[in-house]
């Protein structure tokens, strides 16, 4: 479990991720593929839940400004998750203003039918956020919510990472994570009838 008790997935290739960066800052182009392969997947899920059918147009975007911009990145493999985070949804909002649109809601009923039942528990409902329906589900969720559950269980950053990707305190990315697994357990059935869609913020914590 990750701060203020929110799960966030081990990203136990972080060592393996920073030594490639550190070598694709030096000019070694397959040290560069390596590191696209080990950040890539997690990027695309968090744009998918932003932006939908256009993620891999704007993750070729991100992608671009990454290689770009490597030589000024300073930091270790979590860091570079971070950066590259903060990079691609830099593009994504760009994207979304070009087009005037928000996220899309989903199509929630055909969604709760194919999801897991009521009685799958809330480990078997994150691990589904890997799948293109639940990322559907996720983008229902308020933005701030949809965004720190993508960046903390889909993209692997813990609570500060996340707090300096989308520009607040980590409190307050904690708490909107915790609400939006809340809000998504209940939409996969996960969780008991009649609970409270918002949940009070961890006692002592800042919002």
């Amino acid at each position: 479990m990750g701060q203020g008790g929110v799960p966030r997935r081990p990203q136990p290739r972080d060592g393996e991720l920073g030594a490639a960066v550190a070598r694709a800052q030096e000019g070694d182009e397959t040290a560069f593929a390596v590191a696209y392969r080990i950040v890539q997947p997690g990027l695309l899920g968090y744009l998918r839940g932003l932006v939908g059918d256009e993620a891999e147009d704007v993750a070729s975007d991100a992608w671009l400004e990454i290689a770009r911009d490597l030589g000024r990145f300073r930091g270790d493999g979590a860091g570079f998750r971070g950066w590259t985070a903060t990079i691609a949804r830099h593009r994504a909002l760009d994207h979304l203003r070009r087009q005037r649109s928000r996220p899309r809601p989903a199509r929630l009923e055909q969604d709760a039918l194919e999801l897991p039942g009521r009685h799958s528990t809330p480990d078997q409902a994150l691990e589904s956020l890997s799948t293109e329906r639940a990322l559907e589900l996720v983008r229902a969720l308020p933005r701030d919510q949809a965004e720190a559950v993508l960046l903390r269980v889909v993209v692997g950053l813990d609570g500060p990472a996340a707090a300096r990707v989308l520009g607040k305190r980590p409190g307050a990315v904690r708490t909107a994570a915790h609400r939006g697994l809340r809000r998504l357990a209940r939409r996969l059935g996960t969780t008991a009838d009649g609970a409270a869609d918002a949940d009070p913020p961890t006692p002592g914590e800042p919002t």
